[in-house]
């Protein structure tokens, strides 16, 4: 099938991967502008530029949707289907009905839950049992469009969103890859969301990964691993934010925010407590809680997030 490919950051990578590997001819990837990153603020690429590139498949990055030069690139590759994953913009009418097919997109949730641009992460910071890929036909609302196919994962007690970021990037490689499939065959079904059923994902902020000790410690615990890699959870020690990167289910009752525990770093909340396994203050190297304890001596009672 002739696709154009719309993507931006790595969890689209393994999905262009599928298509290309399926033998479907991509005429073209539409991805974000190159930005600036690290210390020096070097111009980088989206990982789907990359790929693209390494394939020799023409990419066009174009800064906006609605001022037509996007809807003149599409006539001109004539595809007979877009696929969109995780691209970063929202298409105009006029190029959702461009295709014969139509446009299909990849979404990180099982639909009509966590409808939005965060919904890896808040499935994790919720304590979802479960989670996993909808492939849909686009319409104009957010993420409303008739479902095709869906594929569940259970979510690990432990998982971070990074590592199940990185599970339901292959998951949705294999959906898309199976859709496609039916599209072509004329097989594809189209079930209407249930929007009474729909919850909404919204993008994180560095405020999301703040810890509130008062609420239980399997809510934070939740939290923590919601938030890893980015934006990370945090509180303070001292006048000095203390980025919690990692952290374990304990037991034991103080005040919220409360250290009980001095050789383990145990800390009271709301109900229940947690360990802290591993820690960074702010201008030291991330660490082992273990460690940190040996460097930093802290009394019993200190309280964190005061």
């Amino acid at each position: 099938m002739k696709i154009v490919f719309m993507g931006t950051p790595d969890i689209a990578v393994p999905m262009l991967d599928r298509i290309i590997n399926d033998g479907h001819e991509v005429v073209g990837v539409l991805t974000q502008p190159d930005k600036p990153q690290g210390r020096h603020y070097t111009l980088t690429p989206p990982p789907v530029k990359v790929l693209a590139q390494e394939k020799g498949i023409p990419v066009y990055q174009p800064e906006k949707m609605r001022d037509g030069q996007a809807l003149e690139i599409l006539k001109e590759l004539a595809p007979e289907l877009i696929v969109v994953v995780a691209y970063g913009k929202i298409l105009p009418k006029e190029i959702l009905e461009l295709p014969k097919y139509g446009c299909v997109n990849v979404h990180a949730s099982l639909l009509p839950k966590y409808r939005g641009a965060g919904p890896i992460q808040w499935s994790v910071i919720n304590g979802e049992k479960e989670t996993g890929v909808t492939t849909m036909y686009m319409a104009e609302g957010l993420d409303t469009g008739d479902m095709i196919l869906k594929m569940s994962t259970p979510i690990g007690e432990e998982e971070t969103a990074g590592e199940l970021y990185d599970r339901l990037a292959v998951l949705g490689a294999e959906c898309i890859s199976q859709t496609i499939e039916l599209i072509a065959q004329g097989k594809a079904p189209r079930e209407p969301q249930d929007d009474s059923l729909s919850s909404y994902a919204p993008m994180l902020s560095k405020e999301t990964g703040k810890l509130d000790f008062t609420r239980s410690a399997k809510e934070l615990h939740c939290l923590i691993r919601g938030v890893s890699p980015w934006p990370g959870a945090y509180t303070t020690l001292g006048d000095k934010n203390l980025k919690v990167h990692s952290a374990k289910l304990s037991e034991g009752k103080g005040k919220p925010g409360e250290l009980i525990d001095e050789k383990r770093m145990i800390v009271a909340c709301g109900e229940g407590a947690l360990e802290f396994t591993e820690v960074q203050l702010a201008g030291s190297k991330r660490m082992t809680a273990d460690v940190f304890l040996r460097g930093r001596q802290l009394a019993k009672g200190t309280i964190f997030g005061n």
